[in-house]
């Protein structure tokens, strides 16, 4: 019961943040430039194409009812008339019959593509893969070589090596990740990609007119490793710190003078205490990469969701940056919730 009420509250939470993100990018794309329906309909349509598309975006009604109107197409539950056309606009299932109108259940309706006229959920979904694969290696990167370097400066606070390790993860810090990934690109994907295989570009899918589409994993290495410093850096010291606080404990020496080996102290006892600040850096890391993918996607011209945003951005595309935005504050959302669970399994001291 104890975790439904949390995961109810929560939930809650999560609503009211996704509403506020809702009416900010709502109004902020509301002011920018642009014509959405001279994008849609081009610039030699007649008055009644335009008039029928400004009526099917709600934009002949004033601001606030056109915000109502988008929240009702994106909330998952909400309330459509029941004809033909919004079954197959919407896709809905109806669970309850309001005259006219009805109650639906459906899938989250983030309108169309100004460009291509093509679902931004599809659009979204298409491009979704590319992104969780290097948002997700970069987070293996920087936690599994992270934990270990932390551990290793850990062991020995205050020599040479951690000065080492501790100087480098400050460096990984302050380099933001699109100016990694442009030295990172340059040097080995161009200047010495003869010696180490690797190109300035490439995707998670190559197509062979003889092979057909193949795994390219070599492909995600250099955007993985650009955008896997920052977290590999915090994770580090993150790490580190905790490591040398924990070894300090009085439980640690206890476990020392009972004759278990360093091994056993260090993962059975140290490690496990000292990883909750690392889960909570992973966990935040872990969102903030699928956003921060956005520029590393665009300098290696990886197919992701970032990439798909930049473009959109280029072309005043704004179903599509509304779309991406939402989806990645859902994320956001999402995986903090997890984290929390996760806190409760690891730690008894937590509770829910």
């Amino acid at each position: 019961m104890k975790i439904i009420a949390f995961l109810l509250n929560r939930l809650g939470h999560g609503v009211l943040i996704l509403l506020g993100v809702v009416v900010a990018i709502f109004f902020l794309f509301n002011v920018l430039p642009g014509d959405p329906v001279a994008l849609l309909a081009g610039q030699r349509s007649d008055l009644a194409t335009r008039e029928t598309i400004t009526a099917e975006l709600g934009l002949d009604k004033p601001l606030p009812a056109q915000l109502l109107y988008y929240i009702n197409d994106i909330a998952p539950v909400s309330v459509h008339a029941a004809s033909a056309a919004n079954q197959e606009r919407y896709k809905y299932q109806v669970l309850l019959p309001l005259g006219a109108n009805a109650l639906v259940w459906k899938t989250p309706y983030l309108r169309r593509s100004f460009q291509s006229n093509k679902q931004v959920m599809a659009i979204l979904l298409d491009h979704l893969t590319g992104t969780l694969w290097l948002a997700g290696a970069a987070m293996l990167l920087a936690t599994v070589f992270g934990i270990f370097f932390g551990i290793l400066a850990a062991l020995k606070p205050h020599s040479f090596l951690d000065h080492v390790l501790i100087s480098t993860s400050v460096l990984g810090i302050s380099v933001p990740s699109f100016v990694a990934g442009i030295l990172i690109a340059i040097t080995f994907g161009f200047y010495w990609s003869s010696y180490t295989g690797l190109s300035l570009t490439g995707q998670l899918y190559e197509t062979d007119a003889f092979t057909g589409s193949h795994l390219v994993l070599r492909n995600l290495l250099l955007p993985a490793v650009a955008l896997g410093i920052r977290p590999l850096a915090v994770i580090t010291q993150l790490t580190r710190s905790s490591m040398i606080d924990v070894l300090s404990q009085d439980y640690i020496r206890t476990a020392r003078a009972k004759g278990l080996s360093s091994y056993r102290v260090m993962v059975g006892h140290a490690l496990k205490n000292a990883l909750n600040p690392v889960i909570t850096a992973v966990s935040g890391w872990l969102a903030s990469l699928m956003a921060g993918a956005f520029f590393i996607e665009y300098i290696f011209n990886w197919k992701g969701i970032g990439a798909v945003t930049i473009h959109a951005v280029e072309n005043l595309d704004f179903p599509v940056v509304m779309g991406a935005t939402l989806f990645i504050a859902f994320l956001f959302i999402f995986i903090n919730i997890f984290v929390d669970l996760l806190y409760a399994l690891i730690d008894p001291r937590v509770k829910l």
